[in-house]
Parts: structure tokens; C-alpha cells; sequence
């Protein structure tokens, strides 16, 4: 480490330079505060190393200017006897760590292995956040398609407050990168991101990891536990699939988000939470809550910013570059290739699965590509027979006989239906033969009767 050693005693100066030399440390030595703070100010240090008597600006005045100029620079201060006062008030003021006199050297250097620790942890620390803010930037989120458009500006704006956000999409559409997106580019990105999926606990234990609990509030309870909101103070908790989430603990939830504060479970103190929610579904709440399966007040407190994620089929376009990231993320730098006419199935195919079923599917292509550097239809779409049709083929670029041939089969349907299945009636209605609606019927596959069973 690098060292500025603030001390106007020579002989300290001297001592404590050489053992810190002697211990792989290069010191910088000034003989006043002025000159240590020119120094600190000009220069890159691991740690200051200061005497708090000293001439022209003294210890605890180096780190009041330090704090304001060099926040991140820690300062250790040397004290003699009886200065204990002086000590404490420095600590408060923002010191790392004191040395009082007369000390030995070793405990310098112990202080500054401890230092050398936090430090390189705090690197590392740096390091995951920039990593997580580059694997999470609005730029990381594929798609061109209009549709990804309006979710990229959702996203921006949602990034600029503190509102409760509401996540709507189907399986696989990408709801926890959403949040993650949200969380990394937000004002709290140097806390937490606390997720949670109530479809992964019973209604019974989904209170307690939400909340906490305290030590017997239970029969398991053996130890206090931290629950999710107090993890994630400061930050940002994000809750899937809330659509799981049962009428007692939605209760909480809408104290929460009204008061900011939780309650352990068999507790009685209560903790204010500083968090930002974020609320996923693969739902329709609305629809829960008309049938009153879902709080219409909570409901309401969540669904402040709607993002409305798109599945695969509506997102024209996006298929070849989604795949183009999937290969660069999974392909090990090899330059994998797919023919026109398997990129043309793609786009067609329904992906029920949406992205993710996308991402697996790539993976398993590069998987099984062998030397060829091709991926291959049949390894990037995966047909049984146990696959529905309206998969096949997306439904917006399915043949026009299929869509005429459904659609005249849901509007006899729903004749016979008004008709109470009399078909003659219905036949007149249509304005076809009853000879003609028996072979229609037939040929749908429905149980017609035959063709005289009315009188």
C-alpha cells in the first residue's frame, strides 16, 4: 500500500517509516499538516497516517479537508496519552481506525492488513456493481419491434422514480431482466435488489420470508430471521408472481406500501423499510380482482407503472437479433449460422415458451452442432406430438383457409347455440341446407346427429 505518514517527531517518523518499509509498504513522509494535505490532495494514497498535534494544520483538521475533498481516502490517527477526547471526536468525524502513543509498530501494520482486506472486498464489491449495471443497461434489452419500444421508454421513466411498478407477461417474456433493468439504472443501485416468488412458499412460510420473524413466534422458529423487506432497506424488492400471493399476506403488503413499515412475525416493534417495490404477474389481475381473488386497494397501490411485457409472437422482427446476442452469449466466439430458410421457420413458429424457450433452444443447438458450425432446424425447434397446432405457426401468419376454417366453425358454433341446437333453425339462420350444416358440423369433428333427427 501506499502510505502518507503525517508526523513532526523524526524519530517516530523514522521508526514507524522503516517497520511499514520493512513490511512491502511505500511511505511518503511530511513533517505538517499542510504539506501531508498538498500531498494527499495531489497524489494517490492507500492511507494517511497522521499525528493529530502536528504544526500548521493538525490531525483532526487534515481529516475534516481529507473528508471533503478525498472522502474514499481512509485516515488512521496517532494520539499520545490522555487525548482520548480528541480521539473519539475524530472517529466521529470519519477516522478509520487510531493508534494512541507509545505503540508498537505492529500495530500499524495489522491495521493496515485489516485496511488492505476491506479495501481489496470493496474492489471486488465496485467490481459485481459494474458488472450488473453493464449486463443490465436499457441498451442489453433486445428488440426493435414497436412493441419493445414502448417497454424500453416504460422502463427509462420508471428508472427515474420511486413508484411501484406493475410487470405484466406471459412465462418466459423476460419480467425478472425488467426489474433488474429498472433496479441497476435507479438511484438505488449501490443497495440491494431482494427478490422473491411467492409461488416458490407455502402460504404459511411466504409471511415469514417476506417479513421476518422473531425467535418462538413458531414451532420452527428456532432463531430470528431477517425477512425480505428488512434485506432489501434502501433498495429495491422484487415480487413474482404476486398472483400466488395469499388474502392475508396482501393485507401486509398494503400496509407496507401505505405506512413503509414491517412488523416480524411474533413481534411487536416495528421497522421503517426505505424500499422500492416491483411486482411481477403471468396473470391477469383485473380479472383476479373482479372475481375477488385479488384486493382491488392493492391492486390499485401497485399498478402505479404498468409495463405490459410482449410474448414472442408479437414482437415482428426481434427473432434474428435475440438469437444473434443468444449465440455471442452462449456460442464461445464461434461464428454459428442458420440458413435463410430455418431463420423464415423461426419467425413463424409460435415460441409458447417466449424468450426463454428461444434462449434454450439456441443452447441446445450449439449443443448438439457438432464441427458444422450450423444450427439446424430440428435442433432449434422441437416437435412432438404432443405440440398444439396454434404453436406450429404463429397466429398472425397462419394460412388464410385455417383462419376462414375456424372462424366458420366459431360462428356455427355459436348459431346453434341461440338456436338450442336445433339445426334446422340454425340452418335457416345461416342461410344454408340442413344437409349442408350436418357436413359442415361432420367435417369439424362435431357429433352432428344425422341429418333427419329433427321433425
Amino acid at each position: 500500500m501506499k502510505v502518507l505518514l503525517a508526523e513532526d517527531e523524526k524519530s517516530i517518523a523514522l521508526t514507524l517509516g522503516d517497520e511499514l518499509e520493512a513490511a512491502h509498504h511505500e511511505v511518503v513522509h511530511k513533517a505538517d499538516g499542510l504539506a501531508a494535505l498538498d500531498a494527499a490532495l495531489n497524489e494517490h494514497f492507500d492511507v494517511v497516517i497522521s499525528d493529530i498535534r502536528m504544526p500548521n494544520l493538525d490531525g483532526e483538521q487534515l481529516l475534516a479537508r481529507l473528508k471533503e475533498a478525498r472522502p474514499d481516502l481512509p485516515v488512521v490517527l496517532m494520539t499520545g496519552f490522555g487525548t482520548m477526547e480528541s480521539v473519539i471526536k475524530a472517529m466521529r468525524l470519519g477516522a478509520y481506525d487510531y493508534l494512541q502513543k507509545p505503540f508498537d509498530t505492529r500495530e500499524a501494520i495489522l491495521i493496515l492488513e485489516r485496511l488492505a482486506k476491506v479495501q481489496e472486498l470493496q474492489r471486488k464489491c465496485d467490481s459485481l456493481q459494474r458488472e450488473l449495471e453493464d449486463k443490465y443497461r436499457f441498451e442489453n434489452i433486445i428488440g426493435a419491434s414497436p412493441k419493445m419500444q414502448s417497454v424500453y421508454s416504460l422502463i427509462r421513466a420508471a428508472a427515474t422514480n420511486d413508484f411501484p411498478v406493475l410487470i405484466t407477461g406471459e412465462t418466459g417474456t423476460g419480467k425478472e431482466l425488467v426489474a433488474h433493468a429498472i433496479h441497476v439504472n435507479s438511484a438505488r443501485r449501490k443497495a440491494e435488489l431482494v427478490k422473491v416468488s411467492c409461488h416458490n412458499f407455502p402460504e404459511t412460510l411466504l409471511e415469514s420470508e417476506l417479513f421476518g420473524h422473531e425467535k418462538g413466534a413458531f414451532t420452527d422458529a428456532k432463531e430470528q430471521k431477517i425477512g425480505r423487506f428488512e434485506r432489501a432497506h434502501r433498495g429495491t424488492i422484487f415480487i413474482d408472481d404476486i398472483d400466488d400471493m395469499p388474502p392475508g399476506a396482501q393485507a401486509k403488503i398494503l400496509n407496507v406500501l401505505q405506512e413503509k413499515k414491517i412488523e416480524r412475525l411474533g413481534g411487536t416493534r416495528t421497522t421503517l423499510v426505505d424500499i422500492r417495490i416491483i411486482v411481477a404477474t403471468k396473470t391477469d389481475l383485473m380479472k383476479m380482482v373482479n372475481e375477488g381473488r385479488f384486493r382491488n386497494d392493492l391492486f390499485y397501490r401497485l399498478n402505479v407503472v404498468p409495463i405490459d411485457l410482449p410474448p414472442m409472437r408479437e414482437r415482428d422482427g426481434d427473432i434474428p437479433l435475440l438469437i444473434r446476442e443468444f449465440i455471442r452469449k452462449h456460442g464461445a466466439g464461434k461464428n454459428y449460422q442458420i440458413s435463410p430458410q430455418t431463420m423464415g421457420e423461426l419467425e413463424h413458429y409460435g415460441w409458447p415458451g417466449n424468450v426463454r424457450e428461444l434462449e434454450g433452444s439456441v443452447q441446445r443447438a450449439i449443443a448438439l452442432s457438432g464441427d458444422t458450425g450450423e444450427l439446424r432446424r430440428e435442433h432449434l425447434i422441437r416437435v412432438t406430438a404432443n405440440t398444439p397446432k396454434d404453436h406450429l405457426v404463429r397466429a398472425d401468419r397462419r394460412p388464410l383457409k385455417d383462419v376462414l376454417s375456424e372462424a366458420e366453425r366459431g360462428h356455427i358454433m355459436g348459431v346453434l347455440k341461440i338456436c338450442n341446437g336445433k339445426k334446422g333453425e340454425a340452418a335457416e339462420l345461416l342461410g344454408i341446407s340442413r344437409k349442408n350444416l350436418w357436413e359442415k358440423l361432420k367435417a369439424f369433428g362435431v357429433d352432428a346427429g344425422g341429418e333427419d333427427t329433427e321433425k
